[in-house]
């Protein structure tokens, strides 16, 4: 790339880690002392420097990683919502991943504190339920090569085989849950589809290729539908148009597990309670709670998302809860919101995703609202909080 005339970015050789982080965190120190209370959302990081990030800051400053935190919520709201269709015990969940990055290691951690949390599994048991594929095949701690530090958590050290290819481990492991962060178009292949309706002819297969744009995404909302009779719990990290049901002439809509669901409720919510810190517990709160914003015709519908055309009213919901779960852990810091947030809570600490409707009005009047004018702005919204001084021509 340095020699090619059209590239843009600077004509040298990316610094090591010893130079990246210095620089980074000399960045970060002065942003963090300058102004305590800014919330830092790292974005598009490498995947090594994602993680060495999050695990130098998270602790130390209000900061949160989209990539790995924000990819790992919204697809956990969805996940819990399919697995709540799924027509079998969450217990007897078998999950396999299709790449293993920081985004796909981000959102399994997070699906394994679903089933700690929610299901009361032992985090080893609840680790053991999953299983990951990347370039050399399953993931296993004997495989013979030296495993990155993010793959090592979920490495299997039970494996009776080494399975080089998908289609071996997905004979292997005989999942219940297919999920795709590969980034290789269609590797989710119609034999592979097909399979696995085959083996969830008791449940409802979970298919979740998350990898976008489109032209990366290992398949498509129609070839999962066609290939599984149309049983599919299914989420994508594009958008797929609606896919008919030639039968029945069912229009059926695709949930899209995008961050754009999470990332701006988690930023308000940590603007108005100024937590010292982001928590896991505090993330796996908005996802409880976007499992929570489906309205009746949604799950009707077996949807796993609200539609879209509801978002900003569920972005508020999402904030309350990040709210009120901050304030029960006793890490938030601004008194108003610590306040408002008592009056609704209840005895224990595991995250439900819940707030009161007062809390909710509250977060709404601090809502960025989009408006051409400010007659229209004051008229959409009467008590929104930054309404200008504005003067008359007699005033000057």
């Amino acid at each position: 790339f340095l020699d090619d005339p059209l590239y843009l970015g600077l004509r040298q050789h990316r610094p090591d880690d010893a130079e990246f982080y210095t620089c980074a965190n000399r960045v970060i120190s002065a942003l963090h002392t300058a102004f305590p209370d800014m919330f830092i959302q790292f974005e598009d990081f490498s995947t090594d420097h994602a993680f060495g990030l999050l695990d130098q800051w998270r602790n130390n400053a209000l900061c949160f990683n989209d990539d790995i935190q924000g990819t790992g919520c919204v697809i956990l709201g969805g996940f819990i919502s399919a697995v709540e269709q799924a027509r079998i015990h969450p217990r007897d969940q078998r999950i396999l991943f299709v790449g293993a990055g920081s985004a796909g290691v981000g959102v399994a951690k997070q699906l394994v504190d679903y089933f700690v949390i929610e299901h009361g599994i032992p985090e080893d048991q609840a680790k053991a339920m999953f299983w990951f594929v990347d370039s050399r095949g399953m993931i296993t701690a004997n495989r013979g090569d030296k495993l990155a530090a993010h793959k090592v958590y979920f490495a299997r050290h039970d494996n009776t085989a080494q399975c080089s290819t998908l289609e071996e481990t997905l004979e292997y492991v005989k999942p219940t849950a297919l999920i795709g962060l590969s980034t290789i178009y269609k590797a989710f292949t119609e034999n592979i589809l097909c399979r696995m309706n085959q083996l969830n002819q008791q449940a409802r297969p979970i298919i979740f290729p998350l990898s976008n744009p489109q032209s990366k995404a290992e398949c498509t909302f129609e070839e999962a539908m066609r290939c599984t009779n149309n049983r599919v719990l299914f989420a994508s990290g594009t958008a797929f148009p609606s896919y008919t049901i030639p039968e029945t002439n069912q229009v059926c809509v695709p949930g899209q597990g995008n961050n754009m669901y999470v990332f701006p409720a988690i930023g308000l919510g940590a603007v108005l309670c100024k937590p010292s810190r982001i928590t896991d517990t505090m993330i796996y709160a908005v996802a409880k709670a976007l499992a929570n914003s489906l309205n009746e015709e949604e799950k009707a519908l077996g949807e796993l998302y609200p539609r879209i055309e509801r978002i900003r009213c569920v972005e508020a919901e999402l904030a309350a809860a990040f709210i009120r779960q901050a304030v029960r852990e006793g890490l938030a810091k601004d008194e108003k919101w610590v306040e408002l947030a008592k009056n609704g809570l209840a005895e224990g600490m595991n995250p439900d995703g819940l707030f009161t409707q007062h809390m909710l009005d509250e977060v709404k009047k601090f809502m960025w609202l989009p408006a051409e004018t400010f007659e229209q702005l004051r008229d959409a919204h009467p008590h929104y909080h930054h309404h200008p001084v504005v003067h008359s021509d007699s005033d000057h």
